[in-house]
């Protein structure tokens, strides 16, 4: 093994490249949380609640010749990472993959697993306690949100609110098909007017909800899915960082974020023309292999080819176990069968505790 590579976060991208990296490299994975968390298998949590255990998978078995240190990092230079008690981990190349944040009840957000737990099994409650229920964003949870509760509760009326179009920024047919999907599902959608005077942005509330037409939608239950938030906190202070509208910090053509030349950014937190998706990231991890395999063996950065994102950016959105609605990279534009088969039926849980060596 050659060279010391510390990752930052221990999501879905930052632990597959500890993985892929373990014996190319002396790997340190630093990480606060004592178990990944598998985010789809989170959402039908809240209508199949023994898939929280099956999506809470401990790191413990991850690595085999490198470490997961639980610690949060304060502070990365490029040479080396801070950590929360102080220490510093040498490094000859720094990854930051702190990913994002979005609705506690799906992921951890950098805390402590058990509150997850508590955040789910209480949605749980609710989400079977509502008559009617309305879910705020258009977007990848959303959308899957509105599919896996009717699929499950065909008897709890379920409303959709979005201001764009579902899954704008993809194809529009992409969209328009899981529209027809949901609609088939018994989902009412309210696509246009914008909530207004939201009780939270990030909590569900009890309802209604208003609408900046001035209408409302009588419901028991809101679930906001207003979208991810990337976590740049550790990024922030780096010198020459820079970010794009929705947040992201920008990176150049070889992820690297600040004037720092070993030091890189990717997934959620990076801006590098991806979307912000579990799938938008697998192509980064097959691009940091050979990049910093080179770099960390002596090799210069630049004589890797620059990383060139999706040309057009793949995404898997199931509706619950049998339905949804997908765009593969070769395929293209897929229906029902393949997603169900793909991501629908089992939702990657078998990769994950292959990946983690979970049993």
């Amino acid at each position: 093994m050659t060279g010391r590579l510390v990752i930052v976060g221990g999501g879905y991208l930052g632990s597959e490249l500890a993985r892929a990296m373990d014996t190319r490299a002396q790997v340190t994975l630093v990480e606060p949380r004592e178990a990944f968390c598998h985010s789809p298998a989170m959402i039908r949590a809240l209508v199949q609640p023994d898939l929280v255990d099956k999506a809470l998978i401990p790191y413990d078995g991850l690595l085999r010749r490198g470490e997961v240190v639980r610690a949060r990092a304060i502070a990365v230079d490029g040479e080396s990472v801070t950590l929360d008690d102080g220490s510093r981990r040498p490094a000859d190349a720094v990854v930051v993959a702190t990913g994002s944040q979005h609705g506690a009840a799906f992921k951890t957000n950098g805390g402590a697993v058990g509150a997850l737990r508590e955040a789910n099994r209480a949605l749980q409650s609710e989400v079977a306690a509502a008559r009617r229920i309305a879910i705020l964003g258009g977007g990848a949870l959303g959308v899957e949100l509105a599919g896996e509760i009717r699929a499950a509760l065909p008897d709890t009326q379920v409303t959709l609110i979005s201001d764009r179009p579902l899954l704008d920024g993809y194809p529009p047919k992409l969209g328009q098909g899981l529209a027809r999907q949901l609609g088939a599902l018994g989902v009412q959608l309210r696509i246009g007017p914008k909530a207004v005077d939201l009780v939270s942005h990030n909590e569900p509330f009890s309802g209604p909800v208003r609408l900046e037409d001035g209408s409302s939608v009588d419901v028991d239950l809101v679930i906001p899915a207003l979208g991810s938030r990337p976590d740049t906190a550790l990024l922030d202070p780096l010198p020459g960082l820079r970010k794009g509208p929705d947040g992201r910090v920008l990176c150049d053509r070889w992820m690297r974020p600040s004037d720092l030349p070993n030091l890189f950014a990717a997934g959620d937190v990076a801006d590098i023309g991806d979307p912000m998706t579990i799938v938008g990231a697998t192509r980064q991890v097959s691009w940091l292999i050979r990049a910093l395999g080179g770099l960390l063996a002596g090799r210069r950065l630049d004589r890797t080819p620059a990383y060139a994102p999706w040309p057009s950016p793949p995404i898997l959105v199931p509706l619950g176990p049998r339905m949804g609605q997908s765009i593969l990279p070769v395929a293209g534009l897929v229906g029902a069968g393949p997603t169900r088969l793909l991501k629908g039926r089992e939702l990657f849980l078998p990769k994950y505790h292959k990946m983690f060596r979970a049993g």
